[in-house]
C-alpha cells in the first residue's frame, strides 16, 4: 500500500511540475488494465512524462517514460502479482533484466527445430514482459457469437504466436475451444494489424542460432466476447 501510495505521489507530482503544458489522461487497456499518462496540451496524441499501467486499478504493470512520443530509458515490467517481470532500456535497445520463465499449462512455448540433450536454449522474448506486453493481441479478438446466452467462463481461447528466426510475428492462430458447447474452431488473424513494435520479438536461440519459434497462450473469455489472461 505504501508503495503504491508512492508511485501515485510521483505521478500527480509530474503532472504538478509540468505545468499547464500537459494533460493527464486515463485510458483503458482491457477489463482489467488501465493506463495512466500525460499529453501534450497542444498535442493530444504525444505521451509526455511518466507513463504507468495498473492491473484491477491496484497492481503496478509498467512505469517508464515518454519524451516527446517517444519511449526513453528504463522501463519496468512486472506481472499481475507485482513481481518484476522485465526492465529494458529503449535508448540501448536492450534488456537490462529478464525474470525466469518456466512453461505452464496457461504460457509455453515450442522450438521448430529438433533438440538434443546439452543444447543451450533462450526463449523468445517480448518487450513488455509476459503479461503487458501480450496485450495487444488479445484486443484485436471477440468471439464471433453473443455472449448474452451462453456462459462465456466455459471456453478456452489458446493462442498461437509463430515467430520467425529474424524476429518477426509470422503468424497468429486462436484457437476457440468448449466442451460443454461442442464448440471448436480456429481463427487466422492477419498480422497485418498490429505495428511494428507488436511485430517485433527477441527470436528464439538454440546454441546461440536463432530459431523459429512459438508462442502458446492460454486464455479465457470475458462476458463481453473479448479474451485474458489466466
Amino acid at each position: 500500500m505504501k508503495y503504491r501510495l508512492l508511485l501515485l505521489f510521483g505521478f500527480f507530482y509530474t503532472l504538478k511540475s509540468a505545468g499547464q503544458d500537459t494533460l493527464a489522461q486515463r485510458e483503458r487497456l482491457s477489463d482489467s488494465v488501465t493506463a495512466r499518462y500525460f499529453v501534450l496540451r497542444s498535442a493530444p496524441n504525444v505521451k509526455v512524462g511518466t507513463y504507468m499501467v495498473f492491473y484491477k486499478r491496484k497492481t503496478l504493470l509498467v512505469r517508464g517514460t515518454y519524451d516527446n512520443g517517444k519511449k526513453t530509458g528504463t522501463w519496468q515490467f512486472f506481472d499481475i502479482k507485482g513481481t518484476l517481470n522485465e526492465r529494458y532500456n529503449y535508448d540501448k535497445k536492450k534488456f537490462t533484466y529478464e525474470a525466469p520463465l518456466y512453461s505452464s499449462a496457461d504460457y509455453s512455448f515450442l522450438f521448430d527445430d529438433s533438440l538434443k540433450i546439452g543444447d543451450r536454449l533462450t526463449r523468445p522474448l517480448k518487450v513488455g514482459g509476459v503479461y503487458y506486453g501480450f496485450l495487444p493481441y488479445l484486443d484485436v479478438y471477440r468471439v464471433p457469437f453473443a455472449t448474452d446466452d451462453v456462459d462465456s467462463f466455459l471456453f478456452n481461447a489458446y493462442i498461437e504466436l509463430l515467430i520467425s528466426p529474424m524476429g518477426r510475428l509470422a503468424d497468429y492462430n486462436i484457437r476457440l475451444v468448449s466442451y460443454q458447447y461442442d464448440y471448436d474452431r480456429i481463427f487466422r488473424i492477419d498480422v497485418r494489424l498490429f505495428s511494428d513494435e507488436d511485430r517485433t520479438f527477441v527470436p528464439a536461440t538454440i546454441n546461440g542460432t536463432p530459431v523459429m519459434s512459438r508462442i502458446l497462450i492460454r486464455c479465457f473469455v470475458t462476458p463481453s466476447g473479448g479474451l485474458d489472461f489466466y
